[in-house]
């Protein structure tokens, strides 16, 4: 009876903690930390939520993509900071882009506009609406061409 009541136990235990690595979907904006919400109140404004997907990890802390209804996906860690923003083919909000970057891209590739940004430790990936992907250190200084696996 004790063994079958360990076994019973075990189960259940592991049922639940395994559920709780589960991402969950949800399309409501309160699912978000509170400095999510106010990010796509300020650069997305007529935007709607179209899903909200909350990735909860084992060793890692549970982060958030989010889809809008116009195409753009942006994903924020768990305290509610973007680390990316992908517009698709259209520009990404201006005041996104650190201005030393926008200068850079200004001056160099005319005519070109950013559609992506990427947050690293290291500093910042970001995508030309002519498939060119460009990496910028913190302080905004141009690194390089990025390549996409990196």
């Amino acid at each position: 009876m004790k063994k079958l009541l360990f076994l019973l136990i075990a189960v259940i235990i592991s049922t639940a903690s395994a559920h709780a690595f589960i991402d969950s979907y949800s399309i409501n904006r309160d699912k978000l930390p509170e400095e999510a919400q106010q990010m796509l109140t300020e650069y997305f404004p007529k935007a709607k939520v179209s899903l909200i997907k909350i990735d909860r990890h084992l060793l890692k802390k549970t982060d958030f993509d989010v889809r809008l209804t116009n195409g753009t996906t942006i994903e924020f860690t768990n305290k509610g900071k973007w680390t990316s923003v992908d517009c698709g083919s259209k520009a990404v909000p201006e005041s996104l882009v650190p201005k030393t970057i926008r200068n850079y891209v200004a001056k160099n590739f005319s005519g070109v506009a950013i559609v992506s940004i990427r947050k690293r430790n290291a500093g910042y990936d970001i995508g030309l609406s002519d498939q060119v992907m460009l990496r910028f250190n913190l302080l905004g200084q141009f690194k390089g061409v990025s390549m996409e696996d990196e």
